[in-house]
C-alpha cells in the first residue's frame, strides 16, 4: 500500500485506537481529531497520537471533523454498529462523503482497490469502541496488517 495515504482517527478505545497504533507502527502519516482534553471511554488518549483537541469533550465534533477532513471514512465493526459507530456512518451520510462499511465477521472485501479507485488520499477508520465490542482492537489491527501493509 501507499504510504502516501493519510490515516486519521479519534482516538476512542478499540478500531479508532488500533488504526493509529498500526498507523504508526507502519510509519503511515496519521492524525485526526479528538475531544477536548483528549476524553476516550478508557482514560486520556496517549500523547504519542497526534490528535488535535476540539473545543468540546462530546464525541460528536471530533467525529463531523475526522469526516470532513477525509476523502473517505472506512467502518470497522464486529456483530453489531454501536450508536457511536452509527453517529460516524449517518455524519457520513450527511455530508454526502465515501463510506465503506466492514464487517469482521465477513470475507475480505478490497478495501485496498476501494482506496485506489476513489482516489482516498486521507482515510477516516472508525468503528467500535472497545467496551462494545471486546477484542474488536487486535481484530481491526490485524485486518489493516492484511489490508492495507501488503
Amino acid at each position: 500500500m501507499n504510504k502516501d495515504l493519510r490515516i486519521i482517527s479519534g482516538g476512542q478505545s478499540g478500531v479508532d485506537r488500533s488504526a493509529l497504533t498500526f498507523g504508526l507502527f507502519f510509519r503511515f502519516n496519521i492524525g485526526g481529531f479528538c475531544p477536548k482534553n483528549r476524553r476516550a471511554e478508557d482514560g486520556p488518549i496517549d500523547n504519542r497520537f497526534p490528535l488535535q483537541e476540539t473545543l468540546e469533550e462530546n464525541y460528536q465534533k471530533r467525529t463531523e471533523l475526522n469526516v470532513l477532513c477525509s476523502d473517505a471514512t472506512l467502518i470497522i465493526y464486529d456483530r453489531e454498529i454501536d450508536a457511536g459507530t452509527n453517529l460516524t456512518i449517518e455524519t457520513a451520510k450527511k455530508y454526502n462523503k465515501t463510506l465503506m462499511l466492514f464487517n469482521t465477521q465477513d470475507q475480505p472485501y478490497p478495501i485496498k482497490e476501494w482506496i485506489e479507485q476513489n482516489e482516498i488520499k486521507t482515510l477516516n477508520i472508525a468503528g467500535s469502541r472497545e467496551s462494545n465490542s471486546p477484542g474488536i482492537f487486535a481484530k481491526t489491527y490485524d485486518i489493516l496488517k492484511v489490508l492495507l501493509n501488503s
